[in-house]
């Protein structure tokens, strides 16, 4: 199962193949720290900048084809090239600029399972699946968490066991109110949970209590995809999931098959809020059927 990159049906064909007309927007969160994502188009999941006197720290870094207008994004957000780079988790569209990185000079920090699986099934690219290269690979890993002490401020990388898959990590700048959330939160999106990489309905769903427990109404959360966020913006994500599953479970619960379960569209209230082309209505019904009935 290729698992290192999300699935090709999230990456346009043209994402493939560098688009000039796309670059990178950035948004100052607070001074010296930046939330960037694609300008006009889709360049990977949502990233985070970190400057100061010790250093650049970047979170996540999106897919390989737009690496050279990541890097020279940062260049002029930071006018320095990137010292420490935090992987959230192992989706190409998150890792797929760790080469790139890693030969500007970035140590690449991530949790144990994440080297792992880029070792075990390489990554997918316009060729095909293939190895992936030395420098695409962690070169620090934890295995529950690791602390960053730099530019005056203190991140603490917190591991969240088989929530978005088994390698997911949340990081939080207590000091400065910022917690960078990864694929653990699509904001105003059905999320995906690659169940195939160890993820988990359960777990997902704990680590966004976590997130809600380390935050208050003056949190800034950047999430995986989707827009910068609140603490209310996660209530609310965390708290359609719950229902979702709930009714999901519930229609589980009577002896319903999956596709009795998708006639039934238990999900129909979300879909013009939540409805994407990745992860569809049908589709998170059936990511939540999987999970009900895992064990039966």
């Amino acid at each position: 199962m290729i698992i290192a990159m999300l699935p090709v049906a999230l990456l346009p064909i043209a994402a493939l193949a560098q688009d000039a007309a796309i670059s990178i927007k950035r948004t100052e969160v607070v001074p010296g720290f930046y939330m960037l994502e694609g300008d006009g188009g889709f360049v990977g999941g949502n990233m985070s900048l970190m400057t100061g006197e010790d250093g650049v720290i970047l979170i996540d870094d999106g897919l390989q084809a737009y690496a050279g207008t990541l890097l020279s994004a940062i260049a002029e957000v930071a006018g320095a090239p990137v010292d420490f780079l935090v992987n959230t988790h192992v989706h190409g569209d998150h890792v797929g600029a760790n080469a790139e990185l890693h030969d500007a000079g970035a140590t690449i920090f991530a949790h144990d399972n994440i080297r792992k699986r880029l070792l075990e099934n390489g990554v997918t690219t316009a060729d095909g699946q293939v190895d992936a290269p030395a420098g695409m690979l962690p070169e620090i890993t934890f295995t529950d968490s690791v602390t960053f002490h730099l530019n005056g401020h203190r991140a603490h990388v917190h591991h969240v066991p088989g929530a978005h898959t088994d390698g997911d990590a949340i990081i939080h700048y207590a000091d400065i109110n910022v917690i960078h959330a990864g694929d653990v939160f699509f904001n105003y999106l059905f999320p995906f949970i690659d169940l195939d990489s160890g993820g988990s309905v359960d777990g997902f769903l704990a680590a966004q209590n976590k997130v809600l427990e380390w935050s208050d109404e003056d949190t800034k959360i950047v999430p995986g995809h989707g827009p910068l966020a609140s603490r209310s913006d996660l209530q609310i994500a965390r708290d359609m999931l719950l229902d979702a599953r709930q009714r999901v479970t519930a229609l589980v619960d009577r002896g319903m098959s999956e596709e009795q379960v998708l006639a039934e569209n238990p999900l129909a209230d979300y879909h013009d809020d939540w409805n994407w082309g990745f992860i569809t209505t049908e589709r998170m019904t059936r990511t939540l059927y999987r999970s009900a009935t895992y064990g039966r």
